[in-house]
């Protein structure tokens, strides 16, 4: 691949295995779950990335199920915030480096305090933006965890 995304290069900068997956892009489904019907997957084995900022000022990533909504209170609790929200979607290109539909935790301009859904550990690989819409990049949970310096808990 020509092109390699920022998480691309940190994964080869780290010596870590990984491959890669393309897929098309739905434009007016963002959210991933399209990816999991295209590739034959299930949806515990592709994890969205969000980006948050708590009342601390301070941004944080959560990586959760793709099919999965957040439980705000709980990240709040398990990062040490008294509540966390979104980030206006007009704010991720300037803070993480990407776009939304192609954000991936691993890459990011800056290392972000990183929180993974537990249930993560139960899986051999686990499929994460690659950096860019339309490819996935499929590693294991360990060198995901590794990578992104991330906290397990449960935000589900």
């Amino acid at each position: 691949m020509a092109n390699k995304t920022n998480a691309l290069r940190m994964l080869d900068k780290q010596k870590i295995s990984y491959r890669i997956k393309e897929y098309k892009v739905d434009e007016e489904d963002l959210s991933g779950v399209h990816l999991i019907e295209q590739l034959g997957l299930k949806a515990n084995e592709v994890y969205k990335t969000l980006v948050l900022i708590g009342d601390k000022k301070e941004y944080l990533v959560a990586c959760i199920p793709v099919d999965k909504e957040i439980d705000l209170k709980k990240l709040a609790k398990l990062s040490h915030h008294k509540k966390v929200e979104m980030i206006h979607q007009k704010d991720l290109l300037s803070i993480t480096g990407y776009i939304r539909g192609g954000c991936s935790p691993i890459g990011m301009k800056k290392l972000f305090p990183t929180y993974i859904q537990e249930n993560i550990l139960d899986l051999k690989e686990v499929y994460v933006s690659a950096g860019k819409r339309g490819l996935q990049v499929i590693l294991s949970p360990q060198d995901l965890i590794h990578t992104v310096k991330g906290q397990i808990g449960d935000m589900n």
